[in-house]
C-alpha cells in the first residue's frame, strides 16, 4: 500500500463515512449511552448548564458536564436523535487523529503522519469512541493535546503549542476531572528529568498557563458545588479515590461498579488497540532484530523521543494496573503513541510489494466492516441489541392519550432516554396493588424482563395480558380489562418475534 496524500484521504472517507452511517442507524445501547444521552437531553430542555441531572430532581456527580454540554448544544442546532448526540464525540476524535498527524509529521516526517493517521482511524477503541455518547472522548482529546503541545512547544514558536498543554488540561479536567492530570503528570515528569525533557520544561508558560487553565475550569466547579452542595465530596473523593481502590465500591449513586480482576486493563489494551496492538508488540518482541530485547529497552532509555512515547502509551493502563473498578474505555488516553510508534516503523520499513504489501491495508479494513456490519444488523434485526428502542416505539405506537408504559422491576437507561422520561417503574410486588391498573374499558402497558414473567402472569392472574413486543431482554405486554379484551380481540395477533420466544397471551378473563 503506498502512503500518499490521495491513499490517505481516501482511507480516510472510507473510514469516516463507515462510522458516520453507524453512528447514524445504530440505537443507544444499554447502559452508558443512554445515560448520558439522557442527562444531555435533560439539559438541553432544562437549560441549565451548570448541574448535570441524572432525572429530574436528582444531580448527577459523576462526571463534570464537558461531555454532556457539547451533545446538549448539538441537539440545539441538530434536534434530537443518536447522530446529533453522538456528533460531538466524533469531533473530538477527528480533532485527536489531527494531532496524531501533526505530532507525527513534525517528529518523524509526512509518510510517517499518513499511516500514524490510518493506524489510529482504524484501532477498536477510537472507531468505537468516534461516535459514541461517552465521556472518554473527551478526556482522551485532553489528554492527547497536552501531550502533544508539551512536546512540540518551543519558545520562539507559535503560542497555541504552549498555551495548548494548558487547554487540554482544562478539557480534561472538564471532561472528567483531575484524571487528566494524573495521567498527564505519569508520564512528563519523569520525562522531564531527562535533558530534552528539561528544555521542553522551560518552553511552557507555566505561570500563565496555569492561569488560563484555571480561568476555563474552576469556575464551573465552584458553581457546581454551590448549587448541589455535596458535589466535590462525592466526585473528589468517591469517583477519583474509592472508585479505584475498592473494586466493589458500593457509593455508586447512578450506576454499578465494574468489578474487574486487578491487572486487566492489560487485557482491554489488547482489545482496544485491535488490530494493531498486537503488531505493536510482534515488532517489538520478534527475534532477529539484531539485539536483545534487554538491549532494546535500553535504548529507550537513550532516545528521548521514543521513550516519551512509550512513557505516554503507558501511563492510563500503569495507573489503572491496580485498580479493580474498570471499563476497557479508560486506555483510550494512551493509544495514540502506539498509532505513531507503527506509523514511523511503517514510513521506513513497510513492504511495497507481495502480501506483505497488502496486509496493512487489510488490517485497516478490519474495524470498519465491522462498523458498516453492526450498523446494517441494527437496521436488520433490532431487537439483537441490549436497547428498548424498538419496545418503547411499539408502546408509543399503541398508546391513547392517558395511557402509560410501566417497567416492571427494572427500568433500564435506555427506556429512560427513547421514552424522554415518560415511562414510569413498579417493583414486581406493588404491581397488583398500584393505582395504575386500569379499571374497565381501559388498559395499560407493561415491560417485564422475560424471566420474570411467569411470576407477573401469576400476579396479574385476573388480568388479560397480551405479548405485543419481545426485545433483547424484555417483553411488552398489553394488560386490560375484560371490556376492552372484547372490544380490540380481533386486532390482536403476536408478532412473530413474541412467537420465537415462547410467550403467549394470557387466556381471557372476566373483569376484575
Amino acid at each position: 500500500m503506498r502512503s500518499t496524500s490521495k491513499a490517505l484521504l481516501l482511507g480516510l472517507a472510507a473510514i469516516l463515512a463507515a462510522r458516520l452511517f453507524a453512528m447514524a442507524v445504530m440505537p443507544l445501547a444499554d447502559t452508558s449511552e443512554p445515560r448520558y444521552a439522557e442527562i444531555a437531553r435533560l439539559m438541553a430542555v432544562t437549560g441549565d448548564w451548570v448541574t448535570p441531572w441524572f432525572e429530574p430532581g436528582v444531580p448527577f456527580w459523576g462526571k463534570p458536564p464537558l461531555a454532556f454540554w457539547a451533545p446538549a448544544l448539538s441537539i440545539k442546532l441538530l434536534g434530537l436523535s443518536e447522530f446529533s448526540l453522538r456528533l460531538p464525540a466524533f469531533a473530538a476524535m477527528l480533532g485527536m487523529l489531527a494531532l496524531v498527524h501533526a505530532f507525527a509529521a513534525r517528529q518523524f516526517g509526512a509518510s510517517a503522519a499518513r499511516w500514524a493517521a490510518l493506524v489510529f482511524a482504524t484501532m477498536l477503541l477510537p472507531l468505537a469512541s468516534a461516535g459514541a455518547v461517552l465521556t472518554d472522548p473527551f478526556l482522551a482529546l485532553g489528554v492527547t493535546l497536552s501531550m502533544t503541545s508539551f512536546l512540540l512547544a518551543r519558545r520562539d514558536g507559535p503560542p497555541w503549542w504552549r498555551y495548548g498543554f494548558f487547554v487540554g488540561l482544562a478539557i480534561g479536567l472538564l471532561s472528567k476531572g483531575p484524571l487528566a492530570l494524573v495521567l498527564v503528570a505519569v508520564a512528563v515528569l519523569p520525562w522531564s528529568l531527562l535533558p530534552a525533557g528539561r528544555a521542553q520544561w522551560r518552553a511552557l508558560p507555566w505561570i500563565g498557563g496555569t492561569i488560563l487553565m484555571l480561568a476555563l475550569a474552576l469556575p464551573w466547579y465552584v458553581m457546581a458545588e454551590i448549587r448541589t452542595p455535596g458535589f466535590l465530596q462525592y466526585f473528589i473523593v468517591g469517583e477519583h479515590f474509592l472508585r479505584f481502590v475498592d473494586p466493589g465500591w458500593q457509593g455508586d449513586l447512578y450506576g454499578t461498579a465494574h468489578k474487574r480482576p486487578y491487572g486487566g486493563i492489560w487485557l482491554d489494551w489488547l482489545l482496544a488497540t485491535m488490530p494493531w496492538g498486537l503488531a505493536g508488540l510482534w515488532l517489538f518482541l520478534r527475534p532477529g532484530q539484531g539485539a536483545p530485547l534487554r538491549t532494546r529497552l535500553a535504548s529507550l532509555a537513550r532516545d528521548p523521543l521514543r521513550g516519551y512515547l512509550l512513557l505516554w502509551g503507558l501511563a492510563a493502563p500503569a495507573f489503572f494496573t491496580l485498580s479493580g473498578n474498570i471499563l476497557w474505555t479508560y486506555v483510550l488516553p494512551s493509544l495514540p503513541p502506539l498509532a505513531l510508534a507503527l506509523g514511523a516503523w511503517m514510513a521506513d520499513h513497510a513492504p511495497t510489494r507481495g502480501w506483505r504489501a497488502r496486509l496493512p491495508t487489510a488490517l485497516m479494513l478490519l474495524t470498519p466492516l465491522a462498523a458498516l456490519t453492526l450498523g446494517a444488523l441494527s437496521l436488520a434485526q433490532p431487537e439483537r441489541y441490549k436497547t428498548e428502542k424498538q419496545l418503547v416505539a411499539q408502546a408509543f405506537a399503541r398508546m391513547q392519550p392517558g395511557e402509560q408504559l410501566v417497567f416492571v422491576g427494572s427500568r433500564p437507561f435506555s427506556a429512560r432516554f427513547y421514552s424522554q422520561g415518560a415511562a414510569g417503574q413498579l417493583p414486581m410486588e406493588a404491581v397488583a396493588a398500584a393505582p395504575a391498573l386500569p379499571g374497565a374499558g381501559a388498559r395499560l402497558f407493561l415491560a417485564v424482563e422475560k424471566n420474570r414473567l411467569p411470576a407477573l402472569r401469576d400476579t396479574l392472574a385476573g388480568w388479560r395480558l397480551l405479548p405485543l413486543y419481545a426485545s433483547r431482554r424484555y417483553v411488552l405486554l398489553q394488560v386490560e380489562s375484560g371490556a376492552v379484551a372484547a372490544r380490540d380481540g380481533a386486532a390482536r395477533e403476536a408478532p412473530a418475534a413474541i412467537a420465537a420466544t415462547g410467550v403467549a397471551a394470557s387466556p381471557p378473563s372476566p373483569a376484575p
